[in-house]
Formats: C-alpha cells, sequence, structure tokens
C-alpha cells in the first residue's frame, strides 16, 4: 500500500467532513432517452441536499461506454450554465465496470454514490443514503437491496437470485441477495477500490471484499424509464461475467468440486473392480462391451468437465498476465484543470491512447 494510501486512510479515520462534497457516476450506454429526465432529478435531489446544509457541492461524472446515440450531445448541452457534469468516453466499448472505475479515479468528492443511468435505481434514494451515512460513525460502505423489482419478468428476478444464491454460498465474500450496483462509498473504500488492476473486476464483490463498516438500506426498485436494457439477462455478456468476473474471481470451489468428482470416480472404479473380480473367481463373465462403453464415456464426460473448469481459470491467468489497461479514454469533458493536471502526471504515452491527447488508462 502506499505511503500516500495509509496517510489519506488515517487521515478519514480521524476526521469526518461534517459538510461533505458528493460525486455521482454513473455508467451507461446509449441512453438518449432517459439522460434529461435523470439529470434534472439529480440535481433536484442533490440541489436540495445542499440547500438543506447536508453537502457542499456535488458533480455527476458520466462514463460513456462509447455510445453510438445522441447521449453524449445530449450531455453537453445539459452542460451548459452549469458546472456539475463531468463526461468520460471510452475509446471503445469497455464495460459498466471498467466506466465506474474510471469515474472513481477522477472523483473527487469525499463521498461517491455508484448508479446505472436508466433510472431503474431512483436517484431520490440518494437522500437517505447520504442520511444514513451522517447518523453512523465509521460507515464507509452504504449499500442498497431491493425489496421490490417493477417492471421485470419473473424469470429474469428468478435467474438473478438463483445467481446471488450460488456466488452467497460458494464464494469467499458475504454478498447480499439483492444487492446491486447502487452505493455509497467513502473516499477511503474508493482508493482502495481504484488500486485494484484486474481484468474482469466484480466490484459489486470487490466492494465487500475491502471491508471497512458496511450498513444496508432497502428502496424499491422502478421499472425502466425508457429504451431497452443493454444487457439481456441470457446474454453471453452477463454468462461471461458471472464466470469469470463472479465466480471465478472470488471462488475456487469449482477445482474443488472436480477433485471430489474424480475421487468419488475412483472409489466405484475400484468397487466395481472388486465386484468383477468375486464373479470371475466364482466363474461368471459379465458382458463386456456394453458395459465398457458406458464406463468410457462416463469417464470421459467427467475428464472433459475438469478440462473445461481448469481452461477458465486457466483463461483467467492468461488474461491477467497480460496486464493490458481495463479502459482507454477518448475525451474527457468538464473537469476543472487541477483535475486534468493530476491526471495528466499517470497517463499512459504515445498520445495516441488518447484522441486529441493522451489518454489515461487503468
Amino acid at each position: 500500500m502506499s505511503t500516500s494510501l495509509v496517510a489519506a486512510e488515517s487521515t478519514q479515520s480521524r476526521w469526518k467532513p461534517q459538510v461533505p462534497n458528493l460525486s455521482v457516476i454513473l455508467s451507461f450506454r446509449n441512453e438518449q432517452e432517459v439522460l434529461v429526465e435523470l439529470i434534472n432529478r439529480l440535481r433536484i435531489v442533490l440541489g436540495a441536499e445542499i440547500a438543506a446544509g447536508h453537502l457542499n457541492e456535488y458533480e455527476l461524472i458520466f462514463g460513456n461506454d462509447a455510445s453510438t446515440d445522441n447521449s453524449e450531445n445530449i450531455l453537453q448541452d445539459a452542460a451548459k450554465d452549469h458546472h456539475d457534469i463531468r463526461i468520460i468516453t471510452m475509446s471503445r466499448r469497455f464495460g459498466v465496470s471498467p466506466c465506474v472505475l474510471a469515474g472513481m479515479e477522477y472523483s473527487s468528492g469525499d463521498l461517491v454514490v455508484y448508479m446505472d443511468a436508466d433510472l431503474q435505481d431512483p436517484p431520490e434514494v440518494i437522500a437517505m443514503m447520504l442520511q444514513t451515512w451522517r447518523e453512523k460513525d465509521e460507515v464507509d460502505v452504504v449499500h442498497t437491496q431491493r425489496e421490490s423489482r417493477a417492471g421485470e419478468s419473473r424469470i429474469k428476478l428468478w435467474i438473478t437470485e438463483l445467481g446471488y444464491r450460488i456466488l452467497r454460498e460458494v464464494s469467499s465474500i458475504d454478498l447480499q441477495i439483492e444487492v446491486g450496483a447502487f452505493k455509497l462509498l467513502s473516499r477511503r473504500a474508493v482508493n482502495h477500490l481504484i488500486q485494484f488492476k484486474e481484468v474482469n473486476p466484480f466490484l459489486r464483490g470487490l466492494v465487500y471484499w475491502i471491508g471497512f463498516t458496511q450498513v444496508t438500506i432497502r428502496y424499491k426498485r422502478a421499472a425502466r424509464f425508457a429504451g431497452e436494457t443493454k444487457v439481456p439477462i441470457f446474454s453471453m455478456k452477463v454468462i461471461r461475467n458471472f464466470f469469470y468476473s463472479a465466480l471465478i474471481s472470488f471462488s475456487d470451489i469449482p477445482l474443488q468440486l472436480c477433485a471430489l468428482i474424480g475421487l468419488l470416480t475412483a472409489g466405484l472404479a475400484f468397487v466395481l473392480l472388486i465386484y468383477i473380480l468375486l464373479e470371475k473367481i466364482q466363474g461368471y463373465n459379465l458382458p463386456g462391451w456394453t458395459a465398457l462403453m458406458t464406463a468410457t464415456l462416463f469417464l470421459s464426460g467427467i475428464q472433459l468437465l475438469s478440462v473445461g473448469i481448469l481452461g477458465l481459470y486457466i483463461s483467467a491467468i492468461f488474461l491477467e498476465s497480460k496486464r493490458r489497461p481495463n479502459y482507454i479514454i477518448r475525451r474527457k469533458v468538464g473537469f476543472p484543470d487541477h483535475i486534468e493536471d493530476a491526471s495528466r502526471q499517470s497517463e499512459i504515452k504515445p498520445s495516441s491512447l488518447e484522441e486529441g491527447g493522451s489518454g489515461r488508462v487503468v
């Protein structure tokens, strides 16, 4: 851990800002139908918090995952005559977690809220999160747990709950069911999260992994305001994310399962061998072809399954070993000069990494 990070952690443990600055990070792709309503509601909620003396100031950091619609222009129009909107546009599509981590890297708030931009998570809940943070000492993470989910099919809810339960049972983290990507983090928690350089970060799991004091509030999740989901539940992206980012990153249970199956199969083979020898001693000849083919196919299936599971872990190791950046930024808009100056100190050359300038990578 770097000296500066230790110093920052020590400072925060002794000092809690009475009137904090807030950064809200919103990862999105092609959300032109939602952005105007989203910004209006955020400004109302956060403006009320400032008027009540609960916030000093805020910033809205939009992680643009290479949108192909009019989203970026809408954000730039909304930023006119205001100083609260920041835009980070990726060079290509990298995914939700890299966009959120990029927002964290460039955030300046004492507190950070990250959420999706589709308005299923109501901005009004942010006021509840801030109140919980104020009322409890030494809180570094405020989770939000969905007590209902409007506008979603039964099969999606069932599959989602099943995935949560599997991860909860087999992983090394105590992942709460129905706690998604809508959280408030302290600066200390954010400083630790941006130290991770995993290729396929499972951000929800990492938030639990860092520890500190974490509390949970409940809310009702709304239906999507407009447009369609960009990540269908049955898409290969979701399936790959479950295996690579979530399951493999936080559990070795699949490998242990392979070893257990191998041990049980060996035990079964030994018992069958004893049975065959006893039958042979008594003068019986067992029909061979059917039993042989059945055993061969059974063992081959187990071997292929084990090799496939092992291959997932090897693939994860291979991806990590290449040390590629999690994201490359095409351009940034709306950031104060002191944030830009600080970011340039760690930007990667050559300048072609960012269109028209240098590009920051993580």
